[in-house]
């Protein structure tokens, strides 16, 4: 694998009054940028990716952040949010918990 990890974070935008909402709305080019310069500020360009991304399909949830190889789904990722994620999750290799999503908030739970 080439990178440890590889953070995905959705940027989707919608149309003004969509009922399911959109990340770009809410924030989400802001926080992929902020999440990317702290990646970077700590040194981890080569060993940790971080991409904007389409639809990641959770946008009622708020700014979705999915990462992988863990598959861990976080919801309503805000700027206050961003050095905890990139300490916690891509330093250390942990999870923050109070922002994760259970499961991916669209799959059936069965």
């Amino acid at each position: 694998m080439r990178f440890e990890r590889h953070m995905f974070i959705c940027v989707n935008a919608r149309a003004t009054g969509h009922p399911r909402g959109c990340c770009a709305s809410k924030g989400g080019v802001e926080v992929a940028s902020a999440l990317k310069k702290a990646a970077y500020d700590r040194g981890l360009k080569g060993q940790i990716r971080v991409n904007k991304a389409g639809c990641l399909d959770a946008c009622e949830e708020g700014i979705s952040v999915v990462v992988y190889p863990e598959a861990h789904w976080y919801r309503g990722v805000t700027l206050a949010d961003v050095d905890e994620l990139v300490d916690t999750v891509l330093v250390k290799g942990g999870s923050v918990e109070r922002l994760r999503s259970p499961k991916h908030p669209r799959t059936d739970a069965s």
